[in-house]
């Protein structure tokens, strides 16, 4: 117990008494922590809480570490992508950036969805053997429901991409209305495997 700790019943919050001592242990107890210099575990012993009270302060409390390693792991995993709206796929890998979650790619990852390459940094997006990445010009509908390449969009993919990326497209002659496929081994030179 370090020697500033003082005896946590003088810097008891008036919610620790009576009824209401089990309805927020974690939040009562930090407010005490905080007041007194001494660590939760002490306050607890020091406010006499029952069995059942730290069993629960105890379940919480692995539950908040568990948590809060949860989101630097976890990792979204693709696997059947075949992509959609660009605008939609922006907004989704943007908001998948700012978490810090990885991305293991573990199957096809198609059209929009490849904007997971130019969103993502590259040390947070891993691939498998399974990995496959689908990339064509991207196309908006005519009035007759055909489709017709968006020169603009297009260059707002391309450009997006990853060098490596960009240079091994214009080896197969850019993007077009054909789909092209990287995957295997030159995908692997590309992004660090997936363990």
């Amino acid at each position: 117990m370090p020697t500033s700790c003082r005896n946590a019943r003088e810097h008891r919050p008036a919610s620790l008494s009576g009824h209401s001592r089990a309805r927020n242990p974690p939040a009562l107890l930090d407010t005490a922590a905080a007041a007194s210099g001494c660590s939760i575990t002490t306050i607890a012993s020091q406010l006499q809480l029952g069995k059942a009270s730290m069993k629960i302060l105890s379940a919480l409390l692995a539950a908040a570490f568990l948590l809060a390693g949860v989101g630097s792991h976890a990792a979204v995993r693709i696997v059947d992508d075949r992509g959609g709206q660009i605008g939609e796929y922006v907004y989704k890998y943007r908001k998948l950036r700012a978490s810090g979650q990885t991305v293991m790619i573990d199957g096809l990852c198609a059209s929009a969805c490849t904007i997971v390459l130019g969103t993502i940094s590259p040390d947070k997006i891993c691939v498998t053997s399974n990995a496959t990445l689908g990339f064509h010009a991207a196309y908006d509908f005519a009035g007759n429901g055909r489709p017709v390449t968006n020169p603009e969009a297009t260059w707002m993919l391309y450009s997006g991409y990853p060098s490596q990326v960009r240079r091994w497209i214009s080896r197969r002659g850019g993007l077009t209305p054909r789909m092209i496929f990287l995957r295997g081994k030159q995908l692997q030179a590309m992004y660090h495997p997936c363990y």
